[in-house]
């Protein structure tokens, strides 16, 4: 239907949106001085977020559910166990029933396709809690913690070292729509989708896809990277692919002195980063862990008012 607001992938939405979201968010995380009035302290009561989970989340569950609630509404969390899509409902009749009850539905699914129907069929927002092809919640909060960090994300060279994945597409996302120079090093077999490489290069001359981690992280102001097999994706050859991406302090090295480390979490030491890296002084994975209470708040704020 026109007029709802879904939030479903980067490129979906416009520039001048996805940054006044941005803002939003930082605006959440550090309000005005000046006393809020009580419109702005519970923008979003009397309303009510479904959750629908067909993946585990810590993070994303959290967030979503402390965000809905300190903006004044309420939640609804529900997996594949507890409704009838466990048994076989399909996706268009639980987006239509949901619709009747709620005033918007964050969904978390492995299909993108599931994300699109959804999205085909409900009355009310949609927002991509991750699928298998894009995480763009995930980066909102990322692009905050580069922005507080680092500064204008315009201003910023993002590198990749690691697996193309969800989280890699919404940084390919976020760089055409923001504008930022990234670097994505993955192993051959690995990489983003064709298309995705396809599309980013028509519209930026900023971003590289490479196989060699040095030359992508070479003066970088942020490296990120993600765990190397995530819900069950692994292909038996995934750590002897990924092994010479490991973010390790020498890797590190090559980055601008004051580059800074993110990791979207859960992260396994010894495999996609070292212990040395994740928790020494250049990251940043827990401020953008934080960040995601304050980008969720901006996202169901825009989605809902």
């Amino acid at each position: 239907m026109s007029g709802i607001r879904h939030f479903l992938d980067l490129d979906t939405i416009q520039s001048g949106e996805l940054r006044r979201i941005l803002d939003l968010g930082h605006r959440y995380k550090r309000p005005a001085p000046r006393r809020p009035s009580a419109r702005q302290l519970k923008p979003l009561a009397g309303k009510t977020l479904a959750m629908v989970f067909e993946r585990p989340s810590t993070r994303t569950r959290v967030s979503f559910e402390v965000a809905m609630k300190q903006l004044g509404g309420d939640v609804v969390i529900l997996t594949s166990q507890d409704t009838q899509l466990g048994r076989g409902e399909t996706i268009a009749d639980t987006a239509r029933v949901l619709s009747r009850y709620v005033d918007a539905i964050m969904l978390r699914c492995t299909d993108q396709a599931k994300l699109d129907e959804m999205a085909r069929h409900a009355t009310v927002p949609v927002i991509n809690g991750l699928t298998d092809l894009s995480h763009p919640c995930q980066v909102m909060a990322d692009l905050m913690t580069l922005e507080e960090r680092k500064g204008p994300a315009e201003s910023q060279i993002v590198a990749w070292s690691g697996d193309g994945n969800n989280v890699a597409n919404s940084w390919v996302h976020a760089a055409v729509q923001f504008g930022f120079e990234l670097r994505i090093a993955t192993p051959e077999a690995l990489r983003p989708p064709v298309r995705l490489m396809e599309w980013a290069k028509r519209h930026s001359r900023r971003i590289r896809f490479l196989t060699d981690p040095e030359a992508a992280v070479k003066g970088a102001d942020c490296v990120a990277t993600d765990t190397w097999v995530s819900m069950g994706n692994d292909t038996g050859n995934r750590h002897n692919l990924l092994a010479p991406y490991q973010v390790t302090e020498r890797l590190m090295s090559l980055a601008a002195p004051d580059a800074i480390f993110m990791h979207c979490l859960p992260a396994k030491r010894g495999e996609e980063v070292t212990a040395a890296v994740i928790d020494g002084p250049q990251s940043a994975a827990w401020d953008e862990a934080e960040n995601r209470l304050h980008a969720q708040k901006a996202i169901l704020d825009w989605c809902l008012t």
